[in-house]
Order: structure tokens, then sequence, then C-alpha cells
């Protein structure tokens, strides 16, 4: 049999297939601890960032995209939910052709993907909307005697970098035993995921990329609104003293002034008393940063859903036909979404697994990750009904695939039209005798 090599035609090696390569190790480069970029970070820092991952160094890119996410509830809930809409729609699994081995080896992938545990990979995977790029391995079960993919392992992309030469090709970080210069990735045993928010390298293609100047640009607001706030969310304190106070007078004054809006409470001579000043622009300086956060949210739920109706009220949005047009261009992102990650799963997994049980196909079962349109189930039926007998061929695999129908197993109970009797023939009609004359 001719060598078997994946995407990036490496070889097939089988001991590897065995083991979990990927994992974090200790005293490793693979440390499951991170770095956290983002504190203090600058403008000149935040480029300096982006450039390393240009240059082929994408460690810190990696750890700031994580912590972009869970620092910004807006940017975690639209990225969490462009995720959640592909993770929950039901998969389908064409069979190559119609012959008996097609249909059974379409039928083995149909059961595999019956796993409660499928919808968290698949959103696993799609950590690559947000970071460009995403690791999974491929954790291979032998103990039966054949290869079955009992889970899927989604690997910290910080374990990863790309080869100089083209910054496309990914290396595992300190190689099979994270203690050795970064190597190639053994073949057959990881799903590599690009989602693109725009072309180029697929480190440069993430939507982190272009949130986190947003990002920063936010936090700098929420900082200085904080500022603002705890300077005039309260009102002066002015402490007013008799011109006969003495020096012990003035000191107790001075210590109720700044005390009394944390306690609430101060003992003062009675020939002294406490003034408030209330500032009569607070509510619109205040307005100023959250119209600036606002506008930066609206951004990153445009770059994230293509669109800010259906996350961002805004007046007269939902409920119009503006809000129908913004669905559907969160439709087109689904659907492309849908079928980046069809294609992967596809070149990755199904091909892969198909090549190690059967060997190379000239055809392999096609998975496909797709909501389905609405269709007439019953028109389909009634009318496949009436062209069958015409003579209108019809593949029987095509039917099922719309029914969401396995191939029967063998011995198994099947639905079959129910025998009718024959019909009796028609009595045939005698002539009458005509009466005979006397």
């Amino acid at each position: 049999m001719a060598q078997l090599t994946d995407q990036f035609g490496r070889p097939l090696k089988r001991e590897e297939l065995k083991r979990e390569v990927a994992g974090p190790t200790i005293g490793g480069v693979r440390s499951p601890i991170a770095g956290y970029p983002a504190d203090g970070l600058t403008p000149a820092r935040l480029a300096q960032i982006l450039r390393n991952a240009d240059q082929g160094e994408p460690l810190e890119y990696f750890e700031l995209a994580e912590i972009i996410e869970e620092r910004d509830l807006h940017y975690a809930g639209v990225l969490a939910q462009r995720k959640r809409a592909v993770s929950q729609i039901d998969i389908t699994v064409e069979a190559a052709s119609d012959s008996a081995e097609d249909v059974a080896r379409a039928d083995m992938i149909r059961t595999w993907l019956n796993r409660d545990e499928l919808a968290d990979e698949i959103f696993d995977m799609l950590d690559a909307i947000g970071k460009g790029i995403s690791f999974t391995e491929i954790m291979w079960d032998v103990s039966e005697g054949q290869l079955w993919p009992s889970r899927l392992e989604w690997r910290d992309p910080r374990f990863f970098t790309f080869e100089r030469g083209d910054l496309r090709t990914p290396q595992l970080r300190g190689g099979g035993d994270g203690h050795q210069p970064s190597g190639p990735l053994p073949g057959f045993k990881f799903i590599i995921t690009q989602i693109k928010a725009k072309s180029g390298l697929p480190i440069r293609s993430g939507i982190a990329r272009l949130a986190s100047w947003a990002w920063m640009f936010k936090a700098f607001t929420q900082r200085d609104w904080a500022i603002f706030t705890q300077t005039y969310g309260q009102p002066v304190r002015v402490g007013k003293f008799h011109e006969s106070a003495t020096k012990e007078d003035k000191a107790t004054l001075f210590r109720a002034v700044p005390n009394i809006a944390g306690d609430c409470a101060a003992i003062v001579p009675e020939s002294m008393s406490i003034v408030f000043v209330e500032s009569k622009n607070v509510t619109a300086g205040s307005d100023l940063y959250e119209r600036r956060a606002d506008w930066l949210d609206r951004q990153v739920s445009k770059a994230v859903l293509g669109q800010t109706n259906t996350t961002d009220a805004q007046a007269g949005g939902l409920g119009s036909g503006q809000a129908d047009v913004h669905n559907e261009v969160r439709g087109d992102i689904e659907m492309a979404d849908c079928k980046s990650l069809s294609a992967v799963i596809n070149r990755d997994l199904v091909r892969p697994w198909i090549d190690l049980e059967f060997g190379p196909q000239k055809a392999y079962p096609r998975l496909i990750i797709a909501r389905p349109k609405p269709e007439d189930i019953k028109q389909l039926v009634d009318s496949v009904a009436k062209l069958v007998p015409l003579g209108f061929k019809v593949q029987q695999s095509q039917i099922r695939d719309k029914l969401g129908l396995a191939e029967p197993d063998e011995g198994s109970d099947i639905l079959a039209p129910e025998r009718q009797e024959p019909l009796a023939a028609p009595a045939v009609p005698q002539p009458e005798t005509p009466p005979q004359a006397e």
C-alpha cells in the first residue's frame, strides 16, 4: 500500500497515533501557566505584540486574545454567540455512492457523530474565529483492533508556532516531549481549523487582532470613567469654622470632612458646619465615556456578527425591515463558518479515518454542517412515489439523506408494503338461452 501522508505531505507514523502528543509538559516549553501581556497595555506595546506574531512568534498574541475574551464581556458574548450558532447545528453525512461499502462507511461516521461531547468539541474548534487558528488533537482508540476517534482534545494555541519559511505551516513547541526544538506535527493527529476574518496569514486573519485595538481603547475609557465617577460622583465637602476656632477645632473639622463620605457620620463643634457642593455637569461628562464605550462595542459587533441590531438595542431597529437585513448578514456568516468547518473536518478527520481503515479511496463520504432549509418532505415523497413507476431513476442514498434515515441493519425488521390478495376474476356473463317453440 502507498505511504499515507497528511495535508502537509507528512507521512503517517502509526505508533504516534496511540499516544498523546501536544499536552502540557512539566518543566518544558508547553506550560499550562500563561502570561498576562494585557496588564498595562499601551499602543506601542500592542503594536509590538502583533509585530512579533507576524514574524513567527505568536505566543503573546495568543495570550492577549485569551485575556481579551475573559475581560471584555461584550466581545465574549458576541463571539460565543457566533460559535454556538454553528456548534448546535445538526450534522449530516453523504455517502460516496450507493454501493454497500460506501453506505457502510457513511453509517460508521454517522454512528461516531452521535456523541454528547460533539457540540463542545466543535465549539472548541471554532476558537479559530477569534484567534485565526485552532488546534484539536485526535485521540485514537485502538483497543478493539481498529481505529476510532474516541475524543477530540482542544489544545492551547500557545503550544504551537509556525515555520519561519512560510509562516503558515504549524509546528509543535518542544517537539514530542516538550523539551526539544519546535518540530512538525505528526500526520493524522490534528484537526487544524482556520476561520478567516480577512485574507492573509493565519495569525493575521483572526477577529481578536481586530478587536484588540477596540478593547485597549475601551479599557482606557473605562479607567477614565471610573476616575471621573470617583472624583465627581460625590459632592465636594466644604468645612466652615468660626474665627475663634482653635487649632484643635480645625483639626477635628479637617478629619471629619474627608471621612464623612465613607463613614456617613461625623461629630463637629456646634460652631462649625459642613457644606456639600454638588457638580452640575456630572451627567454630561459621564455620558461622553458611555457613548465612547458603546461605540467601540458596536464596532466589535460588526466585526464578529456583521451587524449590531441583535446585540446592541438601537431605536427603530428590531422589529423592522432593517433587522431582517441584519439577520440575513448573520446567516451569511453562519453559512461561511459551517462550510469552512465542514471542509476542515472532512480533510483532517473523515478522509484520514477512511484511509487508515480502508486505504485510499477514489471518493469519500462527506460530512456536512448546514442549517436545514425548509423542505416539504411530504411533497418530496409523493413526487418520488409518482415518478418512480414512470421510470424516473432516484438514488436511494439521496432519499435516505433527505429523510435522515440510515441503511437498515442486516436481519432487522423492515417496513414493507402490505401484501394484497389477488383480485378475483370478474364473472363472465353467460348468453341467455332463447326459449324453444312449442
